[in-house]
């Protein structure tokens, strides 16, 4: 077998941290994956995965031989790319990646513009509400809100959002006082679990990050429905800023305990660290970043 295709597949067992995933992504039989990586420790004549039937990790030889494979595959890949022109103009497959609610609301009419103004570039666009591996994933770029703990990764800023709590007009009218945190606890909570985690609505006083123990009414793991629920007189949910701003410009929903609102938290387009960044992936950055500010903005 051709030793840059050994390393390809070795590549992809770690990223994978499976010998079957990687046959998946890779289009190929479980055996030819053993097969390969079998072939590549003989040659090298060093063990680089440890292996039992529940775990699989690289051995301290396999930790460096892959970062030394990544770099020959990366500037193999490139030198491809600019002997076919790909790294001079935008073209071929651009798979992204951004939470269910700001694909739908803020995202949206960039792609539509973004595939006009590029004719070449095809998108395969993939909306989960939870913090997805690109490289593991086989994605291109992601919509990230929230701190960028994975430092492997190319971050560019496009603005900021907040989490809020919000109710409607009525819901408020006839409730309880709601003045302080603690006042929740006499409140039907709707809880959107991707940002009210553990049932805790954790909150801003005085410079300092504290929480309040709630039991909500209802529990949902989708913004749409806890929105939904709010907008219904059920309650009070949580929110980002943005997936709310029509329905509180519109009065059909208020935000409350405000003095008490955390910190904006980052929204940010990221994409893996490479030697070359391909045109199509660039293309895609500095085309969505001033947009998706200004609908930011606007939100």
């Amino acid at each position: 077998m051709d030793r840059f295709r050994e390393m390809e597949i070795f590549t992809a067992v770690a990223d994978a941290n499976s010998f079957a995933r990687a046959a998946e992504r890779l289009h190929v039989s479980p055996p030819a994956v053993t097969r390969a990586v079998t072939a590549l420790e003989g040659r090298l004549g060093a063990r680089l995965f440890n292996r039992t039937t529940r775990r699989l990790s690289l051995t301290e030889v396999g930790m460096q031989f892959l970062e030394n494979t990544r770099r020959l595959l990366t500037e193999l890949e490139c030198a491809e790319k600019e002997a076919v022109g790909e790294m001079a103009a935008p073209q071929g497959s651009l798979a992204l990646t951004a939470s269910v609610t700001f694909g739908r609301t803020a995202l949206a009419p960039v792609i539509g513009d973004f595939l006009k103004a590029f004719p070449a570039i095809t998108l395969t666009v993939t909306l989960l509400d939870r913090v997805v591996d690109l490289v593991e994933e086989g994605l291109d770029i992601g919509i990230r809100i929230g701190e960028l703990p994975d430092s492997s990764l190319i971050a560019r800023r496009v603005g900021e959002v907040r989490r809020i709590l919000v109710a409607q007009p009525d819901y408020l009218a006839r409730s309880e006082q709601l003045a302080t945190p603690q006042d929740l606890k006499g409140h039907a909570i709707i809880a959107f679990t991707g940002l009210m985690a553990n049932r805790e609505w954790r909150y801003s006083q005085a410079g300092q990050t504290k929480y309040v123990k709630l039991s909500p009414r209802l529990e949902v793991n989708d913004a749409a429905t806890a929105i939904a629920g709010a907008l219904a007189g059920e309650g009070i949910t949580i929110a980002l800023s943005y997936m709310v701003a029509e329905d509180i410009r519109a009065g059909r929903l208020v935000p409350v305990l405000e003095a008490y609102t955390p910190p904006p938290v980052p929204v940010q387009i990221i994409y893996p660290q490479n030697r070359l960044v391909a045109p199509k992936v660039r293309a895609f950055v500095d085309f969505a970043s001033p947009r998706l500010k200004g609908a930011l903005e606007d939100l």
